[in-house]
């Protein structure tokens, strides 16, 4: 071989080394630039995942709170109810008790303050010689109504009606003791 040969095969294969060292650095470059992008891949990810898996958590939590306060919710709506029925057969026996029929007066007389110039008493028939003597006292005609119980009814003489019973009055005052009795019971 020439010498020439010689010459442009030596450049020829450092001019090859010199492409394969330059390629070489160029695919580890790649190589390295691809590893460290999927590993910050990776590290996102991860983020994501931990951060979804924490807010998956978080909501769990909130329903299973919600859950709690849902049932304490409706077991305190139980307890009122329950209540609000001993108080109510509690005015029931009301009408058994010696002084009923000066409860039956005091509620006639205030439902007369509300409705001067009433013709009539109404009560429950089982009622009527509990306040008999008073109507007359007052010059009320008795009348009986049986659906009327544990109060008095003052009807005028246009025909406008009074209504006071102890039931009533306890569904209006319920309205405020509700909420009170709660607060005594659970704070």
């Amino acid at each position: 071989m020439s010498k020439l040969a010689e010459i442009l095969q030596a450049e020829v294969g450092a001019e090859i080394e010199e492409i394969a060292a330059a390629a070489e650095g160029r695919a580890a470059k790649i190589v390295s630039e691809a590893q460290s992008r999927a590993e910050d891949r990776i590290a996102e990810q991860k983020k994501k995942l931990e951060a979804e898996a924490r807010a998956a958590a978080q909501g769990a939590q909130s329903a299973a709170d919600l859950i709690v306060a849902s049932a304490r919710t409706q077991a305190r709506g139980e307890v009122l109810d329950q209540l609000w029925q001993k108080v109510h057969l509690a005015l029931e026996e009301t009408a058994a008790q010696a002084d009923y029929g000066e409860i039956l007066q005091a509620l006639a007389t205030e439902a007369m303050a509300v409705a001067p110039g009433a013709a009539a008493l109404t009560v429950n028939p089982d009622d009527q010689e509990k306040v008999k003597n008073w109507a007359r006292e007052q010059g009320l005609e008795l009348q009986t109504d049986p659906h009327l119980r544990l109060g008095v009814r003052l009807v005028r003489q246009s025909g406008a009606s009074v209504e006071n019973t102890l039931p009533e009055r306890l569904r209006r005052a319920w309205s405020t003791l509700g909420p009170e009795v709660a607060k005594i019971l659970w704070e």
